[in-house]
């Protein structure tokens, strides 16, 4: 199979099951096993620690351990292992027991993909990863139109059997041909050392905690975005369509970054990134309406997929092929998962006090990643003066 089409399908098809985990599997607990809100709350949050320690250690270990073609098929395995393990679960301790279980495979089934993405990239056998991962981006905002039909019909239970489904598709795409290099055992190496020696890698640091500062900054959007809609007037049946404009503009961006932001250096897309988010919450915090806010969606395309795009094209730039796995398990953990956390809490207060503080509170993030970002441009520009001359 050709190496773009089966990346495209592997994104698609995970992002298909994501978009159905991340959006609804707090209410499906909710109305299906009748727990409280501050219950799912709870197990959710609990579940993201879970996600953040297994990002971070469990699969840079395995991925040192077992090929990326074996990982993907263990972890989706097991994923849906766990998703049968909800069925029997009735009580707030059997949900948080499953949903810490699910949260310790089914993310890392994300950095799995950037990484084998980021590896095929290096191996000049994955030719645009933007085009790739727009399909993920299209998995997501599809499943999400398709599955408002279908709980409307059949109820809120429809949605474990989607992401049943879904997640059995996944591990059965994944049994077709893989690209050669993914089947490929790693060469033995030290996790934990692999994982220190990458802060020895020129601007590692700098360009990881820009990258958190700008996927923390999407906290406040996430978690209280949807009841901001309903607290400006947005009609029930529209805040659906205005969530999805940000994925729209995330899937146009991915469409175009192979061409449209090739020349661009690392540093000039996270300087557009901090920039564009900045911008974002500035408008939303000023102009409380539904309108602005729906074009503000459009800024999701630097805000966040500008950010991430920056990342992988640095990773695939500068890190070695063994430590991908170490850099995407830290990205993973640390800018996905526990910064958000953080900053959820952070958000949560502000929106307490007054909905339109979350939004602007955000800045906190984007502002200091700005700077960083126009910093780390200028050591860029530095270094080609340097080799020019």
């Amino acid at each position: 199979m050709n190496t773009q089409r089966w990346m495209s399908m592997q994104f698609f098809s995970f992002f298909l099951t994501w978009g159905i985990f991340l959006p609804y599997w707090s209410g499906w607990m909710i109305y299906t096993k009748g727990i409280s809100v501050s219950e799912a709350s709870l197990i959710m949050s609990l579940g993201l620690v879970a996600r953040g320690l297994s990002t971070l250690f469990a699969f840079p270990y395995f991925s040192g351990k077992i090929s990326s073609k074996m990982l993907l098929h263990v972890t989706g395995i097991s994923t849906i292992i766990a998703i049968l393990c909800y069925i029997p679960a009735s009580d707030f301790t059997s949900l948080l027991i499953v949903t810490i279980g699910i949260h310790i495979f089914y993310p890392t089934l994300m950095p799995a993909l950037d990484s084998a993405a980021g590896v095929l990239m290096q191996n000049k056998e994955l030719q645009h990863y933007g085009r790739a991962r727009q399909w993920g981006s299209i998995g997501f905002v599809s499943v999400g139109m398709v599955l408002t039909i279908f709980t409307d019909k059949f109820g809120d239970d429809i949605i474990l059997w989607a992401l049943l489904l879904g997640m059995i598709g996944f591990v059965g795409l994944g049994f077709m041909q893989t690209p050669t290099v993914l089947a490929e055992k790693p060469q033995a190496s030290s996790s934990r050392s692999g994982m220190l020696q990458l802060f020895r890698i020129k601007h590692f640091s700098i360009v990881l905690i820009i990258v958190i500062l700008l996927q923390a900054a999407h906290a406040t959007y996430y978690n209280y975005g949807y009841i901001f809609l309903q607290d400006i007037g947005a009609p029930v049946y529209l805040i659906g369509v205005i969530i999805n404009i940000a994925v729209l503009a995330e899937i146009l961006f991915f469409a175009i970054a192979d061409k449209g932001f090739q020349k661009y250096s690392v540093g000039s897309l996270l300087t557009l990134a901090a920039f564009g988010s900045t911008i974002r919450w500035i408008l939303v915090f000023a102009f409380p309406n539904v309108i602005v806010f729906s074009i503000a969606q459009l800024l999701h395309a630097l805000s966040f997929a500008m950010g991430h795009y920056a990342f992988m094209k640095y990773l695939i730039k500068h890190i070695p092929n063994a430590q991908i796995p170490n850099a995407q398990g830290m990205y993973s953990a640390l800018a996905l998962s526990w910064s958000t956390a953080v900053f959820t809490i952070f958000g949560g207060y502000l929106y307490e006090v007054e909905p339109r503080f979350a939004f602007i509170g955000m800045i906190v993030c984007t502002i200091p990643a700005m700077v960083l970002a126009f910093v780390y441009r200028g050591l860029e520009r530095k270094k080609e003066h340097v080799s020019i001359n």
